[in-house]
Parts: C-alpha cells; sequence; structure tokens
C-alpha cells in the first residue's frame, strides 16, 4: 500500500487498542514499519528511539535475525499444537528453563496468551486452591490504588484506575484497594502522616495497610494480594525499604497467597530475571509476559509454587482453565532463544552496570521548573510533572489535556522519541527503553526530554 492508501484503511478498518480515534480526523495515523537495535522507523523513513520498549516489552532491540530464524524453524517443524491434555517440547523446555530461573519452589508454570491472561489465571487458581484445600470462603483480592493488571473483567476488577472500569461495569466483585508507594506524594497518602523522609517508616504503613484490608474483609474471606515489584501507573512506584519483607510476613500471617505481578518488571527489566529477585522476597505466583518473548512473539506465564499445584494432582482434580493459543510451539521457541541470549550477551549484567548512569542521565532533568520527581529501577523510570515544584502542584485536567496530551505527547514523537506521557494518575513520562541500549542512547533521551518539557511548561 502507498501512504495515501495506508491512511485511509487505518482510519476506515483498524480499531486501534486505547485510542481516541477522533484525534485522527484532521492528521495521519502514526504508521510504524520496522525496527533496528533501539530504533523504529515510521513509513515516512523517519527514525524515532523507542523510549518504551513497544510498550514496555521488547528488552533485546528490533530486527534481531536470530530470533527470527528461531521462530522460523519451529514453524516449519511444528506450528501449532494445544496444551490441553498434549504436551510439545518446547513448552516443556521453556517451563524447565523459567522453573529453575524462579525463586524458591515456584516450579509450577501455566502459559497463556499475555499479561492480562496470567493475571486472570492467578485470580481463578488462588479461588481454585483454596475450595479444594477445605478454604472455600478465600476468594478476595487486594491491590494498590492506580495499579494496572490488565483488561480481562478479573483482571480489570483488580486494577485501581477508576477511569478505566466505569465503562465496563458491573465488574468481578470482592476487590479492594489499599494505598501505593509513591513516596513522592506520600504526605497526600498518608493524610500527613508521612512525608517521605523517612522511606522505611512510609514502606512500613503502606504494608500494613494490606493488613487492615484483610482484617476489614476477615481474613477468612481474602485469597491473595497482587503487586507490582514497581509499579507501573502512576509513573514507577519503586519499593520502601523492607516494604516487600512486611507484606509476606502479613500474607503468611493470614495464609493469603502473595502474587508478584511481573507483566512488566521480570526477564531483565529491574536487572534481574524476576522482581522478586531484585527486591529479595519469595511469592507464591509470578505473573509474567512481555519480555519473556522481547515483543517477537505473544506470549505469558504464571508461575506457581508446588504448593499451589498439590491440589491438582490428585486423582480426578483439574485446573479447568485454560486458552488456546497459550504455549504455543512458535512463541515458546523465541522465548527460548530469547532468554538464550539474555545469557551469552551478559543482558542483565548489562542492565545492573548501565542503571546506575541512565538513573543520573535522568536526573538532570530535575533542574528543569516543571520536573518534580525521577524514579523507578533499573531501565524503568518515571518522570513526574508539575506546575510549581515548590507545592508539588499538579496540572489540572484541562492542563494534562492541553499539555500533556496536546503537545507533550505529539512533540516527544516528533523530536524523534517514542515513549509514553500519561496521567492516569499524577502526569508523568514513562520511559522502558530496550535493554542493550548505553550512555549514548540515554544523552538522547535526556535531551530530547530536556527540550519539549522546556517548550511545554512554558505553556502552563
Amino acid at each position: 500500500m502507498d501512504h495515501a492508501h495506508l491512511q485511509q484503511a487505518a482510519k476506515d478498518h483498524l480499531w486501534m487498542h486505547f485510542t481516541q480515534h477522533s484525534r485522527y480526523a484532521t492528521e495521519d495515523v502514526p504508521v510504524i514499519v520496522r525496527g533496528e537495535g533501539a530504533y523504529i522507523y515510521d513509513a515516512q523513513g523517519r527514525r524515532y528511539l523507542d523510549g518504551l520498549g513497544g510498550l514496555f516489552v521488547n528488552q533485546l532491540g528490533h530486527g534481531r535475525e536470530d530470533i527470527a530464524e528461531a521462530a522460523a524453524a519451529q514453524a516449519r517443524q511444528l506450528a501449532f499444537h494445544p496444551l490441553w491434555s498434549y504436551a510439545h517440547p518446547t513448552a516443556i523446555e521453556l517451563a524447565e528453563r523459567l522453573a529453575r530461573l524462579a525463586p524458591g519452589d515456584l516450579n509450577r508454570v501455566f502459559f497463556t496468551s499475555g499479561g492480562g491472561e496470567a493475571v486472570e489465571s492467578a485470580w481463578k487458581l488462588a479461588k481454585n486452591y483454596f475450595k479444594l484445600v477445605g478454604k472455600p470462603m478465600k476468594h478476595k483480592v487486594i491491590s494498590r490504588n492506580v495499579a494496572y493488571h490488565g483488561t480481562p473483567h478479573g483482571a480489570l476488577s483488580i486494577t485501581g484506575l477508576p477511569g478505566l472500569k466505569a465503562q465496563f461495569e458491573p465488574l468481578v466483585p470482592s476487590t479492594f484497594r489499599v494505598p501505593n508507594t509513591n513516596i513522592y506524594r506520600a504526605a497526600e497518602i498518608t493524610h500527613g502522616l508521612h512525608d517521605g523522609s523517612d522511606p522505611e517508616a512510609f514502606g512500613r504503613w503502606a504494608a500494613d495497610q494490606i493488613e487492615v484490608a484483610i482484617l476489614n474483609e476477615g481474613a477468612d474471606t481474602v485469597a491473595a494480594v497482587f503487586l507490582e515489584p514497581v509499579q507501573n501507573a502512576g509513573g514507577c512506584f519503586p519499593p520502601p525499604p523492607g516494604y516487600w519483607q512486611r507484606v509476606r510476613e502479613i500474607c503468611d500471617r493470614h495464609d493469603v497467597l502473595l502474587v508478584s505481578d511481573e507483566v512488566i518488571c521480570a526477564y531483565g527489566r529491574l536487572g534481574e530475571m524476576f522482581g522478586a529477585t531484585r527486591f529479595d522476597y519469595l511469592p507464591d505466583i509470578i505473573t509474567s509476559a512481555k519480555g519473556l518473548t522481547s515483543g517477537y512473539a505473544p506470549m505469558g506465564a504464571m508461575i506457581a509454587t508446588d504448593r499451589l499445584m498439590a491440589p491438582f494432582l490428585e486423582k480426578g482434580e483439574m485446573f479447568a482453565h485454560g486458552y488456546t493459543f497459550a504455549g504455543h510451539p512458535v512463541a515458546a521457541a523465541v522465548a527460548l532463544k530469547n532468554l538464550e541470549i539474555f545469557e551469552t550477551e551478559g543482558v542483565l549484567e548489562h542492565v545492573r552496570e548501565t542503571a546506575p548512569a541512565f538513573r543520573a542521565t535522568l536526573e538532570r532533568l530535575l533542574d528543569l521548573p516543571m520536573v518534580g520527581d525521577v524514579r523507578g529501577d533499573g531501565f524503568f523510570y518515571g518522570i513526574e510533572l508539575v506546575k510549581d515544584k515548590a507545592t508539588k502542584e499538579s496540572l489540572s485536567d484541562e492542563e494534562c489535556e492541553r499539555v500533556l496530551h496536546g503537545f507533550l505527547s505529539k512533540e516527544l514523537y516528533a523530536a524523534g522519541l517514542y515513549c509514553r506521557a500519561d496521567d492516569r494518575g499524577d502526569p508523568v513520562i514513562q520511559l522502558s527503553p530496550p535493554l542493550v541500549i548505553g550512555q549514548a542512547e540515554f544523552d538522547e533521551i535526556e535531551r530530547i526530554l530536556r527540550d519539549v518539557i522546556t517548550r511545554a511548561y512554558a505553556l502552563l
């Protein structure tokens, strides 16, 4: 198709996700046609630094022939077979590999097509498990404010973003929210009890709110707590010191499963294969996707402990849940090649070695009057934008629409940086680039952000 045909066909037939289609009534739909390394190229030949890894997905960069060849070889041998009472070698090998990489006794791997399905599977497993062990009332879930856990009805119910949920009500009942760990907004979150100057005390308070919620609902009714190692929505909230250890204690005390939602944070994003390893805690379930294949094929995985599998090994029992394309042979082959490259090219080591430089480069932006906070971990950062740094006054809804979406998002892209300008919570710019970049790309990101944010501030 030529450019004009592509544009018209996109506007006439393609229903894009999370997209205000009215925005394209008078402007072109961005069309990305290829990628190479850390860069993507549009239909007009313009180059953009992929500062978001597609959608927190691409760990190893674009255009890798070795991954493409692994997919092609598998497609020639066995393109598809489901895991419904049957197995195939790539799914078996990948399950074994993930069990070896996961912490503790998380040895049971249930494949899905993506992250939302992994979260959905984890909630269904929690409810099913407790029924089988004689605690049928344990079905409720606790998650954090502003947290995003996916779009299927169960995962969306766990999500803590009212604006994404209202239009799909009624959702699945029995989900409850607790405060998140945004230490920059600690005074607001704790109603003045903590100002963020003592991160450990704030973390203890935030973790204790989970126990308050469990007790308020009744421990005999709560099945699981769903938390991300670094919370995505709201702009990359890392855990305060001791937070995860306290949450683990609380879950153990009340026989509540701890689900580490690592759809974004697993597979090197934080410098370790799993976020739980990065922050030294042992969950009962890990949900994952995205970086498992670096985006070269769709795939997710729920990884559970042996304890959770045990009741399903009894005669006559089964987990009556599954997906047609889960554990797809080609996707599994891609994942295996992806994980092999992590080892042969030292990807985790590279992230651990260069993450401090990435943070330091982004923190240079703190001299701008509109940059209130730079936070995150590994290769996963959020930059919170404010109207007044002294008071931490945020942008109004009108200013978010006019400046964040109407100007910043478009200008960053026009300047050659693909990233996310988001106001689910306070307004932020999020960065999650391929794990293979270095100082040259860090500097390029900082340079573009500095110019566009400076111009955006003049519009307030």
